[in-house]
């Protein structure tokens, strides 16, 4: 959940300075100003809906470390980090990736991987997650992440992202100024108070939907991380074990990495925006799997 809330409030908090920055320097007056500019205006979407997704990719896994507060380790100082380490190296030797950086960091149990490119992501696991499970289950756990690597999530969910942005700015703009059209009084060029309003309050409305199709891919994803582990590790019921284990925590318990939606395995409407599926779920596709 930690890389995912990450990567998706990074994303939102540049489009909405891109967005402000640019139409203070009139950029949407010049698409609009004599009749509306299609083709640019498609290309001015493109640029603002990919940028916000690249820069949060690329800051992915320093802002985890700094988030998190999360401790390297470089040079194992105790058994546990040297079975980690270990562990991870073996993992990504099976998935045919390099060597993630590892990190452990304080809370609730729970791990995440980040980062743009495959050879060089980082894996990280919290203490309640190695206090709380056996070996077999944070291998599972660990398999899990490594797959998330393996599979090029964060670059996926980095285009995923770029393309709802990219239909977020250009719809809201153009239904803004159909609708500045149909209230203006007169015929001059360019847009009024109508087509400002409805495209700030469009890109909110779109954006809410686009979450819901990002979420929607979060989910399928998990899926294939679970499998992914299970490949790894040669069989499903290590990753089953550690799916029952997390699915033992109460809901006002939640890690603060999950916790930071709070609608995480909702059912329900809200589940719409869930980036997980509920735990049982997870748990029967494992064990439905040939």
């Amino acid at each position: 959940m930690k890389r995912i809330f990450l990567f998706l409030a990074t994303n939102i908090a540049v489009i909405a300075v891109m967005t402000i920055v640019l139409s203070l320097l009139g950029v949407d007056r010049f698409l609009s100003g004599a009749g509306l500019n299609l083709p640019m205006l498609m290309v001015f979407s493109l640029v603002v809906g990919f940028t916000g997704s690249i820069i949060s990719l690329l800051i992915s896994k320093p802002m985890a470390k700094w988030s998190t507060g999360a401790h390297m380790i470089d040079a194992p100082s105790s058994s546990t980090e040297l079975w980690l380490v270990e562990t991870v190296k073996k993992l990504a030797d099976r998935a045919g990736i390099a060597m993630p950086e590892v990190a452990v960091y304080e809370g609730e149990p729970n791990a995440f991987a980040t980062g743009a490119f495959k050879n060089s992501a980082l894996v990280a696991v919290s203490t309640g997650l190695l206090q709380s499970m056996t070996k077999e289950e944070v291998e599972a756990v660990l398999g899990h992440e490594i797959a998330h690597v393996s599979n090029g999530d964060m670059v996926t969910m980095m285009l995923i992202q770029g393309v709802v942005n990219t239909f977020v700015v250009f719809l809201s703009r153009v239904i803004g100024y159909v609708i500045d059209r149909a209230l203006s009084r007169d015929n001059n060029n360019g847009t009024g108070i109508g087509y400002m309003v409805t495209v700030m309050v469009l890109q909110i409305v779109f954006g809410i939907l686009a979450s819901m199709i990002v979420a929607w891919f979060s989910r399928h994803r998990e899926f294939r991380a679970d499998a992914g582990s299970a490949r790894l590790l040669g069989s499903p019921q290590p990753m089953v074990k550690a799916l029952a284990r997390l699915g033992g925590v109460e809901p006002s318990s939640l890690p603060q990495a999950m916790a930071s939606l709070g609608i995480n395995n909702k059912p329900g409407f809200m589940g719409l925006f869930s980036s997980h599926p509920p735990i049982e779920e997870r748990i029967a596709a494992l064990r439905n799997a040939r």
